[in-house]
């Protein structure tokens, strides 16, 4: 499923009108008659509903929905915000059609009976601004906006709670619509992936109006991963498969203090399909290590302090795929490490402490032919890019793509909506996950699992974002069984990988 810009979803429907030439009236038609259809399982005919009707292509989608709603028996109130003379093109032919029927509707004006009523409405449907918005809430929806957050109504809202801007963030002191459900139009928006506006969202449906796949040809690059994307691509071992068959890969992590890092990291790579997998940490922490984990095999490489001291043991060229970062310290010596890493032409996953030191090894990352994997989190991008992690979180669909086109990396911003880029720009935005994920440990966990995934996935892209989802998912099953956001460790994804990914196949052999 495609996200969808601003801009991006004016040119589709700007296509669909004038290249294609399906009218604004009928599209419109669809879209309300689609929003009833959605509607109708949700809300009861013994409810009291308000829709709540701006001037724009929004309100017209609003007057199609209350036709139909009162066409079927619910008890409706319509209330037309704006003066009767603001509604215009195909708002105003829906508008004129709507009360042809001998519908009631309610102006606001000065909006006394409006307030007055208010508080009898089980049911709000906002079509107030929709798409429309830019700038800050003008009167008098700013006063409406703000009445009806202070209602006890569950609130819906149509395409994007009123107030928000489709490529994310508000303007103003007056707080977006805070809807319970947010039925989106045909395409999820940029927004509601980015945060705090996914807060106002609710629960999210993307309901389909009919645009045709053509008038979004410009929107290519953006799209959700969802189970169905695993379902498709993840792969079963084959009955030939040999320990060599799905990767032989190398961690290199760990210090003093943060012996198990590397250690997770390992663990929850053979829990992901990886073949055979070497640990290197620094000689100083080899005694602590290798009694933790009896399936790796693990490597002292020389130290000083309790951190890597920067010789490299053996040749890193004969791995599938290396993972460098968890627990690795920030000294001289792992500098040294992760540019002797990045000289070496296989698979890289690079996460942590790995990211720290590669603010200064960006032409180094440029100059690399293998797939390079940068695993950061808001703050590490922040580090790497220059921006202020502000700067991340309300650009994170533009930085990411940027960085990764220009860097020529798989980019895993991690955090709600995980986005994976692709190095020619493609996204992949992650639909699993919780906030039981924001504790220490996440990150290692998901490196190795990238690095597993990587190594017996048939494309790069499916690899990490199947890691990602499967890592999400993870979370999302702990918590809806015997955990709750607050307790959940690191390790307790790493042992809920497999009931995860038995699932999937089982579907698949099913």
């Amino acid at each position: 499923m495609r996200i969808v810009s601003g801009e991006e979803m004016y040119e589709a429907d700007r296509f669909t009108m004038e290249e294609i030439g399906l009218s604004g009236v009928v599209l419109m038609e669809n879209a309300g008659k689609a929003l009833f259809e959605a509607m109708k399982g949700r809300i009861h005919k013994n409810e009291r509903i308000a829709v709540l009707i701006g001037s724009g292509n929004n309100g017209g989608d609003g007057f199609v929905l209350a036709r139909y709603l009162k066409d079927n028996g619910y008890n409706v109130d319509v209330w037309v915000i704006p003066p009767q003379s603001k509604l215009k093109g195909d708002a105003a032919t829906h508008f004129g059609i709507y009360t042809s029927l001998s519908y009631e509707w309610n102006a606001y004006k000065g909006g006394e009976a409006f307030q007055q009523k208010l508080a009898r409405y089980d049911v709000i449907i906002d079509c107030l601004l929709g798409l429309g918005i830019s700038g800050v809430i003008r009167s008098p929806y700013d006063e409406v906006v703000q009445k009806v957050n202070e209602s006890s109504a569950f609130i819906i809202s149509v395409d994007l709670p009123s107030g928000l801007q489709a490529n994310g963030g508000f303007e103003g002191d007056v707080q977006p619509i805070h809807a319970d459900r947010t039925y989106t139009l045909q395409c999820p928006k940029l927004g509601a992936f980015l945060y705090p506006d996914a807060d106002y969202y609710g629960e999210l449906e993307v309901i389909n109006i009919g645009l045709p796949q053509h008038a979004f040809r410009e929107a290519l690059h953006r799209k959700l991963w969802h189970n169905s994307d695993v379902q498709r691509t993840l792969t079963d071992r084959t009955s030939s498969s040999h320990k060599g068959s799905h990767g032989k890969g190398l961690v290199i992590g760990g210090s003093r203090g943060m012996a198990g890092a590397p250690v997770m990291t390992t663990k929850a790579a053979y829990r992901s399909g990886a073949g055979l997998l070497q640990v290197a940490v620094p000689d100083d922490i080899l005694s602590l290590v290798t009694s933790t984990m009896l399936e790796a095999l693990f490597q002292g490489w020389s130290s000083h302090n309790g951190t890597f001291s920067g010789a490299v043991s053996g040749d890193l060229s004969e791995f599938d795929g290396i993972a460098i970062g968890p627990g690795l310290g920030r000294e001289v010596g792992c500098s040294m490490i992760v540019q002797v890493v990045l000289a070496t032409e296989v698979p890289l996953v690079l996460d942590a402490d790995a990211l720290y030191h590669l603010k200064e090894l960006k032409d180094e990352v440029k100059a690399r032919k293998s797939p390079t994997i940068l695993t950061p989190h808001p703050g590490e991008m922040a580090r790497l890019t220059g921006c202020s992690i502000q700067d991340i979180q309300s650009r994170r669909f533009e930085i990411s793509r940027s960085f990764a086109r220009e860097y020529g990396v798989y980019l895993v911003l991690k955090g709600p909506y995980t986005i994976v880029t692709t190095p020619e720009g493609d996204q992949f935005v992650n639909t699993t996950g919780n906030p039981s994920l924001a504790k220490g440990g996440s990150g290692d966990v998901l490196t190795g699992m990238v690095l597993a995934f990587v190594m017996h996935s048939q494309s790069i892209q499916e690899g990490i974002s199947n890691a990602v989802f499967v890592h999400g998912k993870s979370a999302d099953t702990l918590v809806q069984t015997a955990h709750s956001t607050l307790d959940v460790l690191a390790t307790d994804v790493i042992a809920t990988i497999p009931a995860v990914l038995h699932s999937f196949l089982e579907q698949n052999h099913g």
